[in-house]
């Protein structure tokens, strides 16, 4: 078995992660979770991509919320089967 089957992470770009986050967060709610001025003050992919390849901290807060939004993702996806079936 690959170990890498399991990891969330295993594939995925900065760009990739912060997209996904985007898109199931919005800015908004991004800058509440994490508090740092390239997603509070006229954010957009560009300039945050610019900012967290710059700073270590800020990147494993984002990389981190991405790992818990995945979870987050799958037991919706089990509940919502579950619930469908």
């Amino acid at each position: 078995m690959n170990k890498n089957q399991n990891n969330p992470m295993h594939g995925m770009t900065l760009e990739k992660i912060l997209n996904n986050l985007f898109e199931y967060y919005g800015w908004k709610e991004l800058g509440m979770k994490i508090n740092i001025r390239c997603f509070n003050e006229n954010p957009s992919i560009k300039s945050s991509l610019k900012f967290l390849r710059k700073t270590p901290w800020a990147r494993k807060k984002v990389e981190d919320l991405f790992i818990y939004t995945e979870k987050i993702k799958s037991k919706e996806k089990v509940w919502n089967q579950k619930n469908n079936s």
